[in-house]
């Protein structure tokens, strides 16, 4: 519509002149073939898929003007690597594919052939041509529909709008082009040329104004640091609407400076050593992208104590690069010469060492330096709160000692003791194993450290405990025991059922009495809860089994009971209304024991 201005638009108005509106027809942009190499500043993800509508990669959708009647448009579509989805360079590699669908949101206004694509490698060009149907806007998008590269694309990039104007006589589309900055580019902050809008249009004159500018992006758009977008667009008299977009990066070309003072400013010793307490404080500036500026080291000291030479390092990265690493070394003695010793193997938890221990003696001098220090002193045995003291003299004749104390010795093992009446050999029926064990660790000297048992289990088979103590000083013990979990005793199924693989043959849908009885030891056991399970499975009749009719069946419940009468289980089974089928039937009591006979239906 005339007048009409959409954001981020210009309109006549805001030209160099305001010229009479004349009727004009209306014609197609066809873009050129010639693939715009397009990268985003700083942005990594998957790999993209653009359009060449302009010569950037971005999120601004680009502008295709149409005329009704007028000439199809133009563009191509291709990939561009972006090494940000864990998978380095192209993903298009070997006889990887990707396959896209294109689509056009309003067919009634311009449809878009091919209506599928596929790409082989990263240099792949899809020429798309969109035909003008009515006027009208419609957008162009792709999905995908096919991957096997293993990695991801970004599809954003691809998608631009159709604006299709009812033909008018002599009304060119016209173009816009984003002046004085580069797509890609760098610039350094403050520094950054001004962008134009850099219009032709045959009919109303070539004209410019500035650019659109977005916020600066980035992990730094805090400091002026990032990623930022020109963005023009243009309306001409006639209604056909152009774009064009350039993204290029904002740097900080100046790296931070480090600076260090030290007090008192030269050592007060002799060949560069400090007798008196040192300060040392770092001074970092960095007045281009103070939010970006990044320290490692840089932390002040206050040196109160004696020390060899140390190096204390700074370094700082910003955006704008790295300094450093700056060192100030600083070493300190104001004392007579020293010696210290140590233990090792170090002691346990509990302050004891299960064996030897070895006392090593570091003598230091940082004037005169060491004329003799102690040799190792090395304690072998057994007791608490032992100790060794060794000597250091030094080239003046200055001497000192150290003495290394509560050195505490155990090398016998614990004793054991089980808690338990399970004895070595015992032998027990399943569902009568006693309760889980325990042990006891007893240790004169460093004192006993716990006693744990493993191996115990209340399922049928061999089983062996396993008792482990330990004394305060970690020396282990370890004793056993075995004994045996034994399985229940199983008889039946009783008539009318035949075991030992006879199939038993009887009527589909008649009930039959299942009977048996269970014995740990000499005790028969009558509860219903130590069965386990009562199964009925399909199988394939093997007619090599000798066959034996069922004569008697059962009427009433199903239910699993004990006949305290007959003194057995019964079970009566109602048999599945399948003539032809066979069946094994399995009765599975608590320790694992079954009982199996087979069925065929009649």
């Amino acid at each position: 519509m005339r007048g009409f201005k959409a954001k981020g638009f210009a309109k006549r108005g805001e030209r160099n002149s305001l010229r009479t509106i004349r009727p004009r027809r209306t014609v197609g942009v066809l873009l050129g073939a010639t693939l715009a190499a397009a990268s985003i500043v700083g942005v990594a993800g998957a790999d993209d898929i653009s359009n060449n509508l302009d010569a950037s990669v971005d999120t601004v959708a680009e502008a295709m003007p149409l005329n009704v009647g007028g000439a199809n448009g133009t563009t191509q579509l291709y990939v561009t690597p972006a090494n940000g989805d864990g998978k380095n360079g192209c993903n298009l590699t070997g006889s990887s594919t990707l396959g896209l669908s294109v689509t056009s949101s309003n067919t009634g206004v311009a449809t878009v052939s091919p209506s599928s694509v596929t790409f082989t490698s990263c240099g792949d060009l899809k020429t798309l041509t969109v035909a003008p149907v009515a006027a009208g806007s419609a957008t162009i998008s792709v999905s995908q529909t096919s991957n096997s590269t293993g990695g991801t694309f970004n599809l954003a990039p691809a998608t631009f709008s159709v604006n299709v104007t009812a033909a008018a006589p002599a009304n060119t589309a016209p173009s816009v082009a984003v002046a004085g900055v580069t797509g890609g580019g760098s610039y350094t902050k403050g520094s950054v040329p001004a962008a134009t809008c850099q219009v032709t249009d045959a009919e109303d004159g070539n004209s410019s104004f500035a650019a659109t500018l977005s916020a600066v992006t980035g992990p730094y758009a805090s400091d002026g640091i990032g990623e930022q977008t020109a963005s023009c667009s243009y309306t001409d008299d006639g209604g056909l609407i152009a774009s064009a977009s350039e993204t290029y990066g904002i740097v900080d070309a100046t790296a931070p400076t480090i600076g260090s003072t030290i007090s008192p400013t030269n050592p007060d010793g002799d060949n560069g050593w400090y007798k008196s307490d040192i300060t040392l404080r770092w001074t970092v500036t960095e007045p281009e992208s103070p939010d970006s500026l990044h320290t490692t080291g840089c932390v002040d000291q206050d040196i109160t104590t004696d020390q060899a030479e140390t190096t204390y390092s700074c370094s700082a990265s910003s955006a704008g690069g790295t300094t450093g690493p700056v060192d100030v070394a600083i070493k300190r003695d104001a004392t007579n010469p020293t010696i210290s010793g140590s233990a090792s193997p170090d002691a346990n938890a509990f302050g004891w060492n299960n064996g030897p221990v070895t006392v090593s003696y570091s003598c230091g001098d940082n004037l005169s330096g060491v004329a003799s220090c102690a040799s190792d002193d090395t304690l072998s045995s057994e007791g608490a709160g032992q100790s060794a003291t060794g000597t250091a003299v030094d080239n003046a004749g200055n001497s000192d000692t150290a003495t290394v104390s509560a050195i505490n010795i155990d090398l016998t093992p614990p004793g054991v003791t089980w808690n338990s009446t399970i004895n070595d050999g015992d032998s027990f029926y399943f569902g009568s194993v006693p309760a889980a064990p325990s042990c006891t660790a007893t240790d004169d000297l460093s004192g006993p450290n716990g006693c744990t048992v493993s191996g115990y289990s209340t399922g049928v088979g061999s089983h062996t405990l396993t008792a482990m103590a330990h004394d305060k000083a970690g020396n282990p013990k370890v004793v056993t025991r075995s004994y045996t979990v034994l399985a229940w005793a199983l008889k039946g199924f009783y008539q009318p059922v035949d075991m030992n693989g006879v199939l038993n043959t009887v009527k589909n849908g008649s009930t039959v009495p299942l009977k048996f009885e269970i014995f740990a030891g000499p005790t028969e056991l009558t509860s219903t809860a130590d069965v386990k399970s009562l199964t009925a499975t399909q199988v394939t009749c093997d007619t090599s089994n000798p066959i034996d009719d069922i004569e008697v069946t059962a009427t009433g419940g199903t239910s699993l009971r004990y006949d305290t009468s007959g003194g057995q289980f019964i079970y009566n089974w109602q048999t599945p209304k399948r003539p032809g089928t066979c069946y094994r039937v399995t009765m599975t009591t608590q320790d694992g024991s079954t009982l199996v006979a087979l069925f065929k239906l009649k």
